[in-house]
């Protein structure tokens, strides 16, 4: 029973964002500031971890082949359409989870905690279209922004990660990048994107806006966001692949 009242619940919240109409332009502001606080407060971590997933991937792609029939362009292939199919788009979002996720549980559990949404809704102010719903618009539009930038920059980090080792040259890894491209993966990764973007946005946000207690429940409530949108997106990431590939 908790597992469906959980889902009903959320399922309301997401109605509860437009059954009131609402002027947008007096969200403009909020929406900006989600932005700035779920793109560029997530943008390092992003940039770190992509450059050094790409450089790891094509170190250890080079490795594994060690057949001489196997020409040295397929280490760039397979670092392409591995940060582009899985690596970009769900480690990353994984990540975010952890960063974006609790962010957003932790401010919107105390806010409850600290009778902020009361006052708002006191105050005749649709809480559920002025507090979630910038938030999940925010990372629909900046989270896949983050993992196009993520697949640029691991394909660039597998790119000095081999050159710089002297196992393959420039001009070898760019052919390797331009053989066999298949411009659908992009649009799958980016598919998957949205969608894991929508999970890490909605899920905490969901948690945050109906905790109940004090600090340590938001804590808890932080933690559980994050844990399941992490099963979340494992589990998104299998129905997208079956159905889409």
């Amino acid at each position: 029973m908790t597992i469906l009242t959980d889902v009903g619940r959320y399922l309301l919240m997401l109605k509860g964002m437009f059954s009131k109409p609402e002027n947008m332009k007096v969200y403009w502001k909020e929406f900006m500031h989600q932005c700035v606080e779920l793109g560029i407060g997530s943008l390092w971590i992003v940039l770190i971890i992509s450059f050094f997933m790409g450089a790891v991937s094509a170190l250890q792609t080079a490795y594994q082949l060690v057949s001489p029939v196997i020409p040295k362009t397929a280490i760039a292939q397979i670092v392409r359409d591995t940060v582009i199919l899985e690596f970009a788009p769900t480690l990353v979002c994984i990540v975010l989870a952890g960063v974006v996720g609790s962010k957003i549980a932790s401010e919107l559990g105390n806010m409850r905690v600290s009778e902020q949404i009361d006052a708002l809704e006191i105050m005749g102010i649709n809480t559920k279209t002025y507090l979630v719903m910038p938030k999940i618009v925010a990372a629909l539009i900046v989270i896949p922004m983050l993992v196009v930038l993520s697949m640029v920059l691991g394909i660039w980090g597998g790119r000095l990660a081999v050159i710089g080792s002297g196992i393959m040259s420039p001009d070898e890894y760019e052919r390797g990048l331009l053989g066999s491209f298949v411009p659908f993966n992009v649009i799958f990764a980016l598919a998957k994107a949205y969608t894991f973007s929508f999970i890490i946005s909605s899920i905490p946000a969901y948690f945050g806006y109906y905790v109940e207690g004090g600090s340590l429940e938001i804590g808890r409530a932080s933690t559980r966001s994050v844990v399941i949108s992490c099963i979340m997106i494992l589990f998104a990431d299998y129905i997208l692949a079956a159905l889409l590939l």
